[in-house]
């Protein structure tokens, strides 16, 4: 493996755990619970309710942060039911409305002894239709959850609560003005259902409420920490890639320096007149188009596989390999000192009518495109020597 790629993979693995952790903190610190009875300036008021001709007592406290009621459901109606409610106060024991407008949810632990289904409500200033002093005319968004006497962990989501159909319609509303604003609450309560037993004696705790917010500033910290960071490593990548380039295309360009200078060919070593035909015939006419090995065959009187067998011995190469190379070279020595031609134009130059051909060559040569050479050579250029 060559050095790039294996410092590279070690700071890739070393930025994936990097990101990963960065991304498990800021993704778990997003998330921020506020206790309900853990704010420090946090007043309340326990505020109970019987309705529907509900006769039952209820013992309703506050214990420990928890919400106990007590009771036992009976009365004139089929469907008694009873409530307790942390009214909002303020420092001065006034009614206070608070702006929930920042939380997502709210989370529970209800515990209910027996087994059923209990309410949780809002009660939320309406600025057209509430009175102060009316909770009645406060708008109560309202949810409902299933706990038995094991406990069940319940959240809720803020903004999709249900506005009961019995107060729009007290209210002689529209049947689908069912919105409700977090920005003023005055009031969370917890209630039985319709499902709830009558006449058993039962307990419903509610405990561990917890309002949930999500906090966006570590969520654009960890996009801008990823940006950052991955672009860095990918700019860190590419000009690393593109030294390691430009070094490797200087070491092959000077590996050919033979044959660049192909019109210096030495032939008078090629003592046999067969083999000095072969290399100055395509020393001087390797960029002919039409050049092919019936061409060298008929012009230098030398059979066909004599001429392959000569060119393996003399260069290491086929008379396809070597006439090649001989136009790759030279159109690489054209890339770099002949900037203002086009690639087809060098391609055309040196022998390829087809650009798209010269460039697959090229690549296979060189491992990059004449473009991707041409700019490697520009830079090489013009960093300084060391």
């Amino acid at each position: 493996m060559h050095p790039l790629y294996s410092k590279a993979l070690v700071r890739l693995v070393l930025l994936l755990g990097i990101s990963t952790l960065t991304g498990y903190v800021c993704v778990s610190r997003s998330h921020h619970r506020v206790p309900l009875f853990g704010q420090a300036d946090f007043s309340w008021q326990l505020r109970t309710h019987k309705g529907n001709g509900a006769t039952t007592s209820l013992d309703a406290r506050v214990d420990a942060a928890r919400l106990i009621m007590e009771f036992v459901l009976s009365g004139s109606s089929s469907r008694p039911y009873v409530s307790s409610g942390l009214l909002f106060r303020d420092s001065n024991g006034k009614p206070a409305l608070l702006d929930w407008s920042r939380f997502d949810k709210i989370s529970v632990e209800a515990r209910c002894l027996p087994a059923g289904t209990i309410r949780i409500s809002l009660a939320t200033f309406d600025d057209k239709l509430s009175r102060v002093d009316d909770l009645m005319t406060y708008r109560s968004p309202s949810a409902y959850i299933n706990c038995d006497q094991d406990g069940a962990h319940a959240e809720l989501d803020l903004a999709h609560l249900t506005v009961p159909q019995w107060w729009v319609d007290s209210n002689k509303l529209n049947p689908s003005d069912l919105g409700y604003s977090l920005a003023k609450v005055a009031q969370i309560e917890v209630g039985t259902s319709t499902a709830s037993g009558v006449g058993i004696p039962s307990r419903i705790e509610i405990a561990n409420i917890e309002l949930h917010e999500r906090k966006y500033g570590y969520l654009y910290f960890l996009a801008a920490f990823l940006t950052v960071a991955w672009a860095g490593f990918g700019f860190w990548f590419v000009r690393q890639y593109a030294v390691v380039l430009a070094n490797d295309l200087h070491a092959r360009m000077q590996k050919d320096v033979p044959l660049v200078a192909y019109q210096q060919l030495a032939l008078e070593t090629h003592r046999e007149k067969g083999k000095s035909a072969i290399l100055r015939l395509l020393a001087t006419r390797y960029a002919d188009p039409g050049l092919d090995l019936e061409t060298v065959v008929t012009e230098t009187g030398v059979n066909r596989n004599k001429v392959n067998d000569i060119l393996k011995a003399e260069t290491g190469y086929t008379f396809i390999g070597y006439v090649n190379k001989l136009r790759l070279t030279e159109a690489a020595r054209l890339l770099v000192e002949n900037t203002g031609a086009s690639i087809a134009e060098i391609a055309y130059s040196v022998g390829y009518r087809n650009s798209s051909y010269f460039i697959k060559l090229f690549k296979q040569e060189y491992q990059c495109t004449p473009k991707a050479f041409r700019d490697a050579c520009k830079k090489d250029a013009r960093e300084p020597a060391r």
